[in-house]
């Protein structure tokens, strides 16, 4: 069977635009919605490529380790994939995830609402298709605040810079950036 991933043309996001909208379930029974989260906190979304990938365990472990001092700056976290509840589930446990929220069943659509590369697995491990790594940060009013969005699962941002970035914009309402395309 030969997997076919639709090719549609992905819109550009840009810096203070209204975010894309997203909505889907969350590994503690509830269902997460971008447009629902606290209008007093930015929030950040980490989309990772799912249980077959070692460098998203280290990642979004590494995440959850942080996520007191995401929460302590003012910033809501969620870490998403396309993965099934099953495979979100073995990620929880393989990557030993305590606290983070894990959104799972991310739709080949809102991979491309949202800008994301997709590839088409290549080993028996893989899902036939999947999103690469990407983070985003959302103003408390919906509006896109940063992106790094990726092609391979090896590059993501740093993390301790990231949260003195965060803790920095966050209390000096530091201006938009990449507003132009």
């Amino acid at each position: 069977m030969t997997i076919q991933i639709e090719r549609t043309t992905s819109p550009k996001l840009i810096m203070g635009h209204p975010a894309p909208s997203l909505e889907l379930k969350t590994l503690d029974g509830n269902v997460w919605n971008l447009a629902k989260q606290p209008t007093d906190k930015y929030t950040a979304i980490v989309f990772y490529r799912g249980l077959h990938c070692p460098f998203c365990q280290e990642y979004i472990a590494a995440v959850d380790k942080q996520l007191a001092e995401f929460n302590r700056i003012g910033v809501n976290v969620i870490a998403i994939s396309g993965d099934t509840l099953e495979r979100a589930q073995q990620f929880k446990a393989v990557s030993k995830i305590e606290n983070l929220a894990l959104g799972y069943g991310l739709t080949q659509d809102d991979m491309h609402k949202w800008g994301l590369y997709i590839s088409k697995g290549h080993f028996e491990s893989e899902p036939a298709i999947f999103s690469e790594p990407a983070t985003f940060i959302i103003k408390p009013d919906g509006r896109l605040y940063y992106a790094n969005v990726g092609t391979h699962p090896f590059a993501r941002p740093d993390l301790s810079i990231l949260l003195r970035g965060l803790d920095y914009i966050v209390h000096h309402d530091y201006p938009f950036r990449g507003t132009e395309w």
